[in-house]
């Protein structure tokens, strides 16, 4: 019987909400906080009645540590769930070791403001050190590690679907079906329809940045980077059928890099139709991606923010969007000394997501992990000081959970491997 402060309400949060209320056991009591505090409370008008779990609402600017640490102090909560955005990840960490709480995100740091002199310097220096120029990286939330494991406190990053389930997924690889894992292909395959010419599965200023930026992947030790979208394939996806496919950098590469072993390559794919892609090369060369703000008729504005407010909210695609997403990991390696591959995934219908919780099927398969990985932290399965990522713990409780929970998964013993 737990108390959890969840702060974010945007359509992956409302997945969260939902499973945990459906997980009373575990949730006895949830607190829901956000910018917009009648988002909050239109959900838990929504739940009040069909859950034993208690649900109450705040308002909070998630930018600002001293009103997060108000908060938590008023809550008093076991664990702390950031399903906001990544650029408050450092500012509810900090607030969390202020209180002594445990901490859960769904997506490593990354700044608003890409042109912050200080954000920048440090950037530029690690894109010479490491050998890849995303924004978004583990290394500031790394940092955190010393002191979260002087506190005696868990901070769990990127428990979404990928960065997330894609690691238990290789955590499981390593303990149960391989000696040696060589390569890992991580396949995000969307093959859903929501009838819009153009929209965003999830927030659109990260989906976008992450889209344009360049490719990158991790070969022989050391990262290998590509101009955007310059990698493509096509693959035939169980359920979904053939779809391109295009190389991306990736934060789970980062972390996996570190965690198996010998591993030689490891490779992101994320499926893209043409009028996307069409569409997201317009914008970009009109600059309407750039995080950069300009004046405007005396105001100032920051493009990719106005794009956000022109386009669909991701949280309103639920009700339109049908077809399934299939998203997993290819593995080649060693068993018994003999060559061996795996490929572990799960297939999700957009639409029965939106029956069971209101939502699309991106943000239900973000939403689900996120609340199984608060349940392994609040029942004691992965508990120990410091800063990790999901495949630093063990796989078998959270892989049992995703079954049970809305996402199971399966396995190929001869799956066709990406060339």
């Amino acid at each position: 019987m737990s108390k959890v402060l969840i702060i974010g309400c945007g359509g992956v949060a409302g997945v969260v909400i939902h499973k945990c209320c459906q997980n009373s056991d575990v949730f006895s009591e949830i607190c829901i906080a956000s910018r917009t505090v009648s988002k909050c409370d239109a959900i838990k008008a929504e739940l009040e009645g069909k859950t034993k779990t208690k649900i109450t609402t705040a308002q909070v600017d998630a930018d600002n540590v001293d009103e997060v640490v108000a908060l938590i102090k008023k809550v008093q909560p076991d664990l702390v769930m950031n399903i906001a955005l990544p650029y408050q990840d450092l500012t509810i960490m900090d607030a969390c070791l202020i209180c002594g709480v445990n901490y859960l995100d769904t997506a490593n740091y990354e700044p608003e403001n890409t042109d912050d002199p200080e954000w920048r310097a440090i950037y530029e220096k690690r894109c010479k050190e490491e050998g890849f120029t995303a924004y978004f990286d583990y290394s500031w939330q790394w940092a955190y590690k010393e002191k979260f494991e002087k506190a005696g406190l868990t901070a769990l990053l990127g428990t979404g679907f990928d960065p997330g389930v894609t690691q238990a997924y290789c955590a499981y690889a390593q303990k149960h079906l391989f000696d040696q894992i060589d390569t890992i292909d991580i396949l995000d395959c969307n093959g859903g329809d929501h009838g819009y010419p153009f929209a965003t599965n999830f927030n659109p200023e990260i989906n976008l940045r992450e889209v344009s930026a360049p490719g990158s992947y991790w070969e022989d030790g050391h990262w290998v980077e590509i101009p955007a979208m310059s990698i493509k394939r096509e693959y035939d996806f169980d359920q979904v059928g053939h779809k391109d496919m295009y190389l991306l950098h990736h934060e789970e590469i980062e972390s996996l890099a570190k965690n198996i072993p010998g591993v030689k390559r490891i490779r992101f794919f994320m499926t893209f139709g043409q009028s996307y892609l069409t569409h997201m090369q317009c914008l970009e060369n009109v600059g309407m991606l750039s995080t950069t703000p300009i004046e405007f008729e005396g105001h100032q504005i920051v493009p990719i923010q106005f794009l956000k407010a022109l386009l669909p909210d991701p949280a309103s695609l639920g009700p339109r969007t049908v077809g399934k997403t299939n998203i997993g990991c290819i593995f080649t390696g060693k068993k018994d000394g003999k060559d061996k591959t795996a490929y572990i995934y799960n297939v999700c219908d957009h639409q029965e997501c939106f029956k069971e919780v209101g939502s699309q099927a991106i943000s239900y398969t973000t939403g689900v992990p996120a609340m199984v990985g608060a349940m392994m932290m609040l029942t004691g399965k992965w508990t120990k000081p410091g800063v990790y990522t999901v495949e630093e713990f063990d796989p078998d409780p959270y892989m049992d959970a995703l079954n049970q929970w809305g996402l199971p998964w399966q396995i190929n013993d001869n799956p066709v491997l990406v060339d």
